[in-house]
């Protein structure tokens, strides 16, 4: 049976391969896509979430818009807050809109719903936590119904990528963070600390170039067009592709190595957004999350390539002669 999952997202190229590697998976069934503002403004992401569904052929997946900024800070938009819509000689216009219920209620129903069904739902959540945090707060019941979030945020041994003591999803909303880190839900986290262990390189965008189906090729131009290599930082040639480890773990658990600790965030002073981790009880706090410490590079890359290089790709024809049995 399909794993049943909520991506909650701010698209972004990182979640952009998130979303593709989502859809190009049977294992998931994907209930709806819930826009937060956080690397481009809520508009821009819902514009780009229609059109990322539109170009892998699921306009049946609702996108619904959430929050619009966090719950008390001041504003922090991503570092490519300037792409806005994804460019349309990329990723293709659409005429898909988003639903009239907000992603905030959506979320709560659609837990609400697994409830009364006996079934559970997972989050993977790769934006800034407001969304999931403010269905937590309308109704902390719907914790029951939600099987475990699985985060791309935070950082601890690895200096942030905004700010040194933050990584860009919890610096956004600190205080949203804290409450989804304190709802009593299983939590999986995905912190720069394993996330920049996987650096797609030239080979990968040609992989992807090379596919015979619309969304490698768009994703390839997107990471060409924003460049995410940094080869002063990473020592070596490529650039991380973040949030798809969420989808990833989903699928292929076995990539990844993490392990039980208590983690939380502060929410005040100069060093707001900064994530810290307990993994040996010296806070006498239970562990809340499992950490991700370690991914296999390679196998992962090979996941998300060869997976969002098969979305629409046209099927290869049948040699001559030979029959399809019924």
């Amino acid at each position: 049976m399909a794993v049943e999952i909520i991506i909650d997202t701010d698209p972004g190229v990182d979640d952009a391969a998130a979303i593709l590697l989502a859809l190009a998976s049977p294992e998931l069934a994907v209930l709806g896509v819930t826009v937060v503002a956080g690397n481009v403004g809520l508009e821009a992401s819902v514009r780009n979430a229609c059109k990322l569904l539109t170009l892998a052929g699921r306009r049946d997946i609702p996108v619904h818009a959430g929050a619009s900024r966090p719950l008390l800070r001041d504003q922090v938009m991503g570092k490519y807050a300037h792409i806005g819509v994804f460019p349309d000689q990329i990723v293709p216009p659409t005429d898909l809109l988003p639903r009239q219920v907000s992603a905030i209620s959506f979320i709560a129903d659609q837990a609400r719903l697994a409830i009364s069904e006996g079934r559970r739902i997972t989050i993977c959540a790769i934006g800034p936590l407001t969304n999931i945090a403010l269905a937590l707060r309308l109704d902390p019941d719907i914790a029951q119904g939600i099987d475990r979030i699985a985060i791309m945020g935070g950082t601890f041994a690895t200096p942030g990528h905004r700010m040194p003591w933050s990584e860009y999803n919890i610096l956004a909303d600190p205080h949203a963070a804290a409450i989804v880190f304190a709802s009593g839900v299983p939590l999986i986290l995905f912190p720069l600390d394993v996330t920049l262990q996987a650096l797609f390189t030239q080979t990968d965008l040609a992989e992807l170039e090379a596919a015979n189906g619309p969304a490698g090729r768009a994703l390839a131009g997107l990471l060409r067009s924003f460049d995410r290599s940094d080869i002063q930082r990473y020592g070596r040639p490529g650039g991380p592709i973040h949030d798809a480890m969420t989808i990833a773990f989903l699928l292929q658990p076995r990539l990844f190595t993490g392990s039980d600790a208590a983690i939380g965030v502060t929410l005040c002073g100069p060093t707001a957004g900064q994530t810290w981790m307990d993994p040996y009880g010296k806070s006498g706090l239970p562990p809340n999350a499992v950490v991700m410490r370690e991914v296999d590079e390679a196998a992962y890359r090979r996941l998300v390539t060869t997976r969002i290089a098969r979305i629409g790709a046209a099927p290869h024809p049948i040699p001559e002669g030979r029959k399809i049995k019924a």
